[in-house]
């Protein structure tokens, strides 16, 4: 028998209703886009001038849509094209920096192993 009364019993919950009333989920995709208007089209932006659309999952240029000249066009390639060998020659320096570092470094380790053997050495024979 419980102490408090009687034993716990929970209220009934009514029926629920119907999740949606619109008839809208019945249709097929093409028809709720028309319904709907969710026909979007393909994504475009306008950046200086220049008109980029996403395509493939990657923003492209539309043909003809550069304002510039040509010469402005040449100009930015030949310039795009020193700072990459710019870039290039910077990167083969860095890494002709780094072998030579890595080889004085490995010399120096040796020097200081030979070092320490010489100084085990002289103390063994006092």
């Amino acid at each position: 028998m419980p102490l408090f009364g009687s034993t716990f019993s929970p209220k009934k919950t009514p029926p629920r209703k119907a999740a949606s009333l619109s008839n809208l989920h019945l249709l097929d995709r093409s028809t709720r886009e028309v319904e709907l208007g969710l026909e979007y089209g393909t994504p475009t932006m306008n950046l200086t001038g220049q008109s980029f659309k996403f395509e493939n999952g990657q923003w492209v240029a539309e043909l003809g849509s550069f304002t510039g000249d040509r010469r402005e066009m040449q100009r930015l390639r030949k310039r795009n094209q020193q700072l990459e060998e710019e870039n290039n020659l910077l990167r083969l320096k860095v890494d002709i920096l780094l072998d030579m570092l890595s080889e004085t470094t490995a010399e120096s380790h040796l020097m200081e192993k030979e070092l320490e053997e010489l100084k085990s050495h002289t103390r063994r024979r006092k």
